[in-house]
């Protein structure tokens, strides 16, 4: 069953070291495709770090790997997923005249994904292929 998140799309320092690389380098694609939440809640919705999950709104769909946020950077109920492909397909294309949609503070959903996990990547391959 689908539970109700906040998503926050951001950047990050692994991020920019890795675009330097290249966008196409494996460590700045698995930067940009793997959703970050509190361990709390991969507890309570009995993830494993790697598992797939599906993270929807009103705007789009996308299936990545999960892992738990290091420490306390992340409380129960907000993801974060580093700005790339997967996020903007969750932002709408609305600017409200200011010429930026919203990215920040998004209403998503969040479930597993069929019980697959990373070593079952091939979800996330095909949307990578779209």
């Amino acid at each position: 069953m689908a539970e109700p998140f906040i998503l926050i799309p951001g950047r990050t320092s692994r991020q920019g070291t890795t675009l330097s690389e290249g966008k196409s380098t494996e460590g700045y694609l698995e930067e940009i495709s793997t959703l970050q939440m509190a361990s709390e809640d991969m507890q309570r919705l009995g993830l494993e770090e790697g598992d797939l999950v599906r993270v929807y709104n009103d705007v789009g769909t996308i299936t990545v790997p999960c892992k738990a946020s290091r420490r306390d950077e992340l409380p129960p109920g907000i993801l974060f997923i580093s700005y790339g492909d997967k996020s903007s397909r969750l932002m709408g294309g609305d600017t409200q005249g200011c010429g930026m949609p919203d990215s920040k503070g998004l209403d998503v959903f969040l479930e597993a994904a069929s019980g697959e996990s990373a070593g079952s990547r091939q979800v996330a391959e095909d949307e990578r292929a779209e």
